[in-house]
């Protein structure tokens, strides 16, 4: 079991193939999931199985990079600048009632909530403190026609392929006041609109990767350009596999039964739709507050029939009132109370129906779709979140911080931050913790782990001259 063990964790390909395999559970797991026109209960079970299932996906084809970008997509005037200053707390885009108020894609930075960051500056009270952020990136709406360069659509949609994962927002709110570039607010209409775009591009970069193939292997083996060279079989299936899935209007990401040579292959195709993307559904406040709109039955039953994914439904409108009193924690917990009392007025109770924020959500949800995860330093002069790719070995993260540290990795010193907490008792240290023998030290081939709290060892002596 341990030789399977490093064999999974040094080899990449082989993590991604058995990434693959594990996504098979939770799409039976949720297979019979019914439908109905409120919002379903909060299941910590079901959400942990969702970000598995999100991570496993993700690893197949994403970039094995710490520094990765969520980007906001969806038509004019549905709330992404509007969300996307939420997220960041501030407001750094111009939100503006205008389809196209978003001409450069507009990247902000959201801090990472994380309870577990938080005890520990509350422990050290140090004069530095950096906490994890995700990336996020506002690109302009896109209209039917982008991908043959209508409204700013090939600019667009190459800022989307710039990004690593997709934040697919749509609009379920009438306002009058509000524009809508088609007119009528229909959800499905618009993530049909927005869906076939995305796979009209890739069917456009598709057509140009069988010529680039057959470039190469005559490169490789030598063969005349007037040649016709012979295609592998497992490009072919790749190939095969994502034409299918992309005439069909469904995101390359949700297929499940791509073989380790077929991802591996499709990885250099540079197709939009291998991206994670999750579907956030703008409502209006009092439909968010009553967890139900009309909408929401329609828009799942949408996502099912197009490969599944995760659907958060939330509300600008809501999220906005509340940061407008972040000055005022005062104000903020009387505006919470009174929706609690309108909830209430509406005959609705329960944890169901509690009122609070959906920004945490999102941003935890985004970085867990890009298969990010946090390690932490900790000590009187700072306390740090560093981030770092599920699956990434203890030398590796070192580099996260400094280059020398993964050149001259000796070991890597860690304490699990449950146990820390556990037990500190309220000293600023780890003298505690290694009194009970939970203070550990990894080698090389250790698997970092969410929350671990390290002190990396190295020596980085000069090489010899030559």
């Amino acid at each position: 079991r341990d030789d399977c063990y490093l064999a999974l964790t040094s080899n990449p390909n082989l993590l991604r193939e058995y990434a693959r395999i594990l996504t098979h559970l939770p799409a039976l797991l949720n297979s019979n999931s019914s439908l109905n026109a409120t919002m379903p209960p909060k299941n910590k079970k079901n959400e942990a199985d969702v970000s598995d299932d999100k991570f496993m996906r993700a690893a197949r084809f994403g970039r094995v990079k710490n520094d990765l970008k969520m980007g906001f997509v969806g038509l004019p005037n549905v709330g992404k600048s509007t969300l996307t200053n939420l997220l960041c707390g501030a407001c750094h885009a111009e939100a503006a009632n205008y389809p196209f108020c978003t001409i450069d894609p507009n990247m902000v930075q959201a801090i990472v909530p994380d309870q577990k960051f938080k005890y520990l500056v509350d422990t050290w009270k140090p004069p530095s403190v950096v906490p994890a952020a995700l990336k996020i990136v506002d690109i302009a709406g896109l209209i039917r026609g982008a991908a043959e360069g209508a409204g700013l659509g090939n600019a667009f949609l190459s800022h989307i392929a710039a990004v690593d994962g997709i934040f697919h927002l749509v609009r379920a709110f009438e306002s009058d006041e509000i524009v809508h570039v088609d007119d009528t607010v229909d959800p499905i209409r618009d993530l049909e609109t927005i869906q076939y775009e995305l796979c009209l591009k890739d069917k456009e970069a598709l057509s140009k990767v069988i010529e680039k193939e057959k470039d190469r292997i005559r490169k490789e083996k030598g063969i005349a350009r007037s040649a016709e060279p012979p295609l592998g079989e497992t490009f072919k299936s790749a190939y095969e596999k994502c034409m299918q899935l992309i005439e069909s209007n469904t995101p390359v990401q949700t297929f499940e039964d791509f073989s380790m040579g077929e991802v591996d292959i499709i990885r250099e195709f540079g197709l939009i739709t291998t991206k994670p993307q999750i579907y956030v559904v703008n409502m209006s406040k009092r439909n968010f507050l009553r967890k139900g709109n009309k909408w929401l039955p329609k828009i799942q039953a949408w996502v099912n029939e197009h490969g599944g994914g995760q659907i958060i439904p939330m509300s600008c409108e809501f999220e906005q009132d509340l940061m407008d009193l972040q000055d005022d924690k005062e104000a903020q917990k009387a505006f919470i109370q009174e929706c609690n009392d309108e909830v209430k007025a509406m005959g609705l109770s329960g944890p169901l129906f509690a009122v609070k924020s959906v920004v945490p959500r999102l941003i935890r949800s985004g970085r867990q779709s890009l298969c990010l995860q946090s390690f932490y330093t900790a000590g009187p002069k700072e306390v740090r979140a560093w981030t770092i790719m599920k699956g990434t070995h203890a030398p590796q993260a070192a580099g996260v911080i400094h280059t020398d540290f993964e050149r001259g990795f000796i070991k890597a010193e860690v304490a699990n931050f449950d146990d820390f907490k556990a037990l500190h008792k309220g000293e600023r240290g780890m003298a505690k913790v290694k009194e009970a023998g939970k203070y550990r030290q990894e080698g090389k081939t250790y698997v970092m782990q969410e929350g671990d709290i390290v002190v990396f060892m190295h020596n980085v002596t000069t090489s010899k001259k030559k």
